[in-house]
């Protein structure tokens, strides 16, 4: 066995490690970093596609205003739509206001009230919807004097809706993140226990290299070079799933789930497109489960010797 160790130490750069590349527990190691890269691919992945979504959902509602006018006795609904437009199109920043029609806005009722009711006998409230051409620019505040001079009209900016979106994206988000957190910890205990389990497999090649005079530098060296590429390779394996599972259930999700499940999760997480910036995310995920992989090693290693010495 000494000799064996002595033939090794001379070829360090290209000795088999201590650990060798095809033992049980390296095979075993490797795919747990690939499941614990995968999920933690998957966690940022999704926390990509939530913020993306939320941020899209706050362009789309801060650009967008709605005039409400009520029926009032003594008011001609038609007369105070038009008036309602016109006052809106005045307004800088407005891009465009459109009246919506007695129809549409029945049809706004249909998922509360039912579909096949008569609504045409009920003076309903209608709607003028806004588009604003830029919301820092609009006077929303001009546009709100002027609409005072209409009887029954409120305007309503959806800034509440756009407060819960936010702050549903923002659980969710830290939600992720905190699931991410957790995933970390069990990866660096996981990397602990099967380093402490190499170390006492391994047990008599330590001892005799201490013999030959190996420090515990070297020693936890050759451990940490050994979980390094087994990192690599790990966290490369997951976030190539990870890419894959993302294009999958992108696929799958329009063909598979119900069209009204397709829009909920649409809303959600959009059309599952990552994007450049949500692939970079998940690529990341490679570099940081191997640093982390190797650097639990070698603190590991180092701390079984010294409480062995």
């Amino acid at each position: 066995m000494i000799r064996q160790l002595l033939a090794l130490l001379p070829r360090r750069g290209g000795a088999a490690p201590i650990v060798p590349e095809r033992s049980v527990a390296g095979r075993t190691l490797l795919l747990l970093v690939t499941i614990m890269a995968f999920l933690s691919a998957v966690t940022l992945g999704g926390v990509v596609l939530v913020q993306k979504s939320a941020i899209a959902w706050s362009a789309d509602v801060g650009r967008e205003l709605t005039i409400q006018i009520r029926p009032a006795e003594g008011e001609v609904m038609e007369s105070n739509l038009r008036t309602a437009v016109s006052l809106a199109q005045s307004t800088p920043g407005v891009a465009s206001a459109r009246a919506l029609s007695i129809e549409e806005s029945q049809a706004l009722l249909e998922p509360w009230l039912g579909a096949g009711l008569d609504l045409s006998v009920i003076a309903i409230p209608r709607l003028v919807v806004v588009q604003l051409a830029d919301p820092v620019e609009a006077d929303v505040a001009q546009l709100q004097r002027n609409l005072s001079a209409i009887n029954g009209a409120s305007l309503d900016t959806h800034a509440a809706w756009r407060q819960q979106l936010n702050t549903m994206a923002g659980t969710v988000v830290l939600s992720g993140l905190l699931v991410l957190s957790l995933i970390g910890v069990a990866t660096v205990l996981a990397i602990i226990f099967a380093t402490r389990g190499a170390m006492a497999s391994n047990r008599e090649i330590v001892d005799v290299l201490h013999f030959i005079g190996a420090s515990n530098k070297f020693i936890a060296g050759e451990f940490q070079g050994r979980f390094l590429s087994i990192g690599l390779q790990g966290g490369f394996l997951g976030a190539l799933f990870a890419i894959l599972f993302f294009l999958l259930i992108g696929m799958a999700a329009g063909s598979v789930l119900p069209s009204e499940a397709t829009a909920q999760v649409g809303v959600l997480f959009g059309q599952f497109l990552l994007g450049w910036d949500g692939m970079a995310f998940i690529l990341a995920v490679v570099p940081v489960i191997a640093v982390l992989t190797a650097i639990t090693s070698r603190m590991t290693v180092r701390r079984y010797l010294s409480e062995a010495s």
